[in-house]
């Protein structure tokens, strides 16, 4: 793929994360995405087949960092240190593989599931770093506090959505509310 095929494909996922955001991934056509990006359908065809290639696309990078830092993680020793780690970690995950994506995957939960069963399932990813990053010898308490601190970085950057509020505002503030969860 040239370099620019593959700007054209970060184009058009961008424009439909931001119209599957706004207006819901079911009443998105590819016909308004083709619109919203000036070229025609047939245009669009020649990178995506479908909506669903799209949101494919979207998340591939995002589930392979997940693995990459699952797998990291399991190699470390549980601990305050690992948890801190993490939560920097997850933070930069959703910074580089884009807020939008993450909105998509909270509001369209049903959508992400039902094109990635099994393996690709993100919960199972979750539950397993979940493992990794507690200690097995964690209260109840301890553990619920790992993992909902953990699973606060994702709420809340969805919380923020309509916030007049920076990208590095959120980041801060998700950094502190899961530092002080935890």
């Amino acid at each position: 793929m040239t370099a620019r095929q593959g700007d054209t494909k970060a184009e058009i996922r961008q424009v439909a994360m931001e119209l599957f955001t706004s207006q819901g991934y079911e009443a998105t056509s590819l016909r308004e995405i083709a619109e919203r990006l000036g070229v025609t359908k047939a245009a669009l065809y020649y990178h995506f087949r479908s909506k669903e290639d799209i949101v494919r696309s979207l998340f591939g990078d995002y589930l392979a960092a997940l693995d990459e830092l699952v797998a990291w993680a399991s190699t470390q020793t549980p601990g305050p240190r690992l948890r801190t780690q993490v939560i920097d970690r997850m933070l930069r995950l959703g910074a580089e593989h884009g807020r939008q994506a993450m909105q998509f995957a909270l509001a369209n939960q049903h959508v992400v599931r039902d094109l990635h069963p099994g393996r690709e399932n993100v919960h199972e990813r979750l539950s397993t770093l979940f493992d990794a990053v507690t200690d097995p010898d964690a209260t109840v308490q301890e553990a619920l506090r790992t993992r909902v601190a953990l699973l606060s970085v994702n709420v809340t950057m969805f919380a923020a959505q309509g916030l007049d509020a920076t990208d590095e505002q959120v980041d801060a503030v998700a950094r502190d509310i899961a530092h002080l969860l935890s």
